[in-house]
């Protein structure tokens, strides 16, 4: 599974921005999509995950009510809409694919910076 991202960049506090992430190769094999984000100096965390056929959704406390995860199983593209950023969501933002075998599947990352 190969994941390419992009739609990062710079963003005013409470502007928005929306990431997307195509998948190509074994799709078939893909469970689980979600988005997970990484500041300097701190460990890679879990911003969103979203199941097969888009049932369930999951979202880290600090983001609930600001962003949503979406995915289009025809397009193999899951999306990250962004909004009310604040500067604490300044981060490298990366894809991941998780596989029905258990597989993880990561993503180069794509820079979002919210400043003023």
């Amino acid at each position: 599974v190969q994941l390419q991202a992009c739609g990062g960049g710079l963003v005013q506090p409470g502007g928005s921005l929306r990431l997307s992430c195509a998948a190509s190769g074994s799709i078939h094999s893909i469970n689980v999509l979600g988005w997970y984000r990484q500041a300097p100096g701190t460990q890679r965390e879990l911003v969103a995950t979203i199941s097969n056929g888009g049932i369930s959704s999951n979202y880290a406390d600090s983001v609930k009510g600001r962003f949503t995860i979406s995915r289009d199983d025809a397009k193999n593209t899951v999306y990250l809409q962004m909004n009310n950023l604040k500067p604490d969501d300044t981060a490298v933002y990366y894809c991941n694919a998780l596989t029905k075998s258990l597989m993880d599947y990561w993503g180069k990352g794509t820079q979002v910076t919210v400043s003023s």
